[in-house]
């Protein structure tokens, strides 16, 4: 599936992914490759980027949304810095 990362300042992230796990406001989940549409808002905390089955890439971020739709993900936050 495509992710998206998207600040209001710049893209910090942008390539095809295995899935993405996602601090949500009840809760962490994750979403992969062909998930049902969604859309949830997001609570500061650790986004972690299933990069393939054994990789992964994390980054710290603040609040925002997450639109899943058509196997693309996007992921709009206030901020976010890579651990």
């Amino acid at each position: 599936m495509k992710l998206e990362i998207l600040t209001p300042e710049k893209k910090i992230y942008s390539a095809d992914v295995y899935g993405v796990q996602l601090p949500g406001i009840n809760g962490l989940f994750e979403v992969l490759d062909k998930h049902a549409p969604l859309v949830s808002a997001l609570k500061s905390g650790t986004l972690k980027i299933l990069t393939d089955k054994t990789n992964t890439k994390s980054y710290t971020i603040q609040s925002g949304f997450v639109e899943v739709l058509n196997n693309n993900t996007t992921v709009l936050i206030e901020g976010a810095e890579e651990k």
